[in-house]
């Protein structure tokens, strides 16, 4: 069994449900607090034993690589300074032995092809894949999780939760082939709530073996887009998937309500700012 060394993280989306500040910063870099929601990515991929990261960009996001770049004028400065906290406040970023690379999705044309745009970085591998919207607050990391589960079935790995019936159509929905070991027999996407064969949710969180490639390779353009669901299904054909109902809080970023959520929910685990968020909060409800 190959180790999940690598992972794929697709932040090449528009994010018009945030327009008009996505017009010109990455909805993946608004802050939670004073970190960017791609950085909660990052380091729950980090602290999982990843030791590579592919980035899916689009053009317009440049300051996605500018951010996770080394800046040697600002460091001097701040070391001339003697500002040696925010220093390693900076150089903390990314770990030294964590290799990050960039590939520019140029089209959006759907989720399958923003994944496909990593297969050379891939070597016939699994690996990870993240969606930049999705971030957990867990105790042990969600992508870690899931690695877990993939080491003790030798299987793909969705990550999975419990969503209310009438929120089933934002979501691939999964059936169980069994429910004590959550093998998965099937995943809708997006169904209408009579069509829906369950409420587990799918979120932005997989691991998958390389033979992705191959089906996403056959896919057909669905309302102008490939969708990587689509050759999720084409694989369940002769490989094993299963669900991680995973232990966290989730927050879709890229939903306004969930992204205040998020921003509140770190706050007062944040011993700096806990004690004033809640009487902030209680003075004002």
């Amino acid at each position: 069994m190959k180790k999940i060394k690598k992972a794929v993280i697709a932040v090449a989306g528009m994010g018009t449900r945030f327009y008009p500040i996505t017009k010109v910063l990455p909805k993946e870099m608004l802050p939670i607090i004073d970190k960017p929601i791609l950085s909660y990515i990052i380091d729950e991929v980090v602290e999982s034993g990843i030791e590579e990261i592919i980035l899916i960009i689009s053009k317009e996001k440049e300051l996605i690589r500018n951010y996770y770049s080394q800046n040697i004028k600002l460091e001097m400065s701040l070391k001339e300074k003697n500002k040696l906290n925010e220093l390693q406040v900076i150089k903390d970023i990314v770990p030294n032995n964590i290799k990050i690379s960039y590939v520019i999705q140029d089209k959006p044309l759907g989720t399958a092809h923003a994944i496909n745009l990593a297969k050379d970085y891939i070597n016939d591998e699994p690996f990870a894949i993240i969606f930049g919207d999705d971030i957990v607050d867990s105790k042990v990391p969600v992508l870690k999780q899931m690695i877990d589960i993939y080491k003790k079935y030798d299987c793909n790995v969705f990550a999975a939760k419990e969503v209310d019936k009438s929120n089933v159509n934002k979501y691939g929905i999964l059936k169980y082939k069994n429910d004590s070991t959550k093998e998965v027999e099937c995943i809708v996407e997006k169904p209408n709530i009579n069509e829906a064969p369950s409420s587990l949710a799918t979120i932005g969180r997989y691991i998958v073996k390389p033979e992705v490639f191959k089906e996403i390779s056959t896919l057909e353009k669905v309302n102008r887009e490939y969708i990587l669901t689509d050759a999720f299904e084409k694989m369940m054909k002769y490989q094993s998937f299963y669900a991680c109902e995973f232990d966290g809080k989730h927050f879709d970023t890229g939903n306004k309500l969930e992204y205040i959520e998020a921003v509140i929910n770190y706050a007062l685990n944040d011993s700096k700012y806990s004690e004033y968020v809640k009487e902030f909060i209680k003075k004002n409800i």
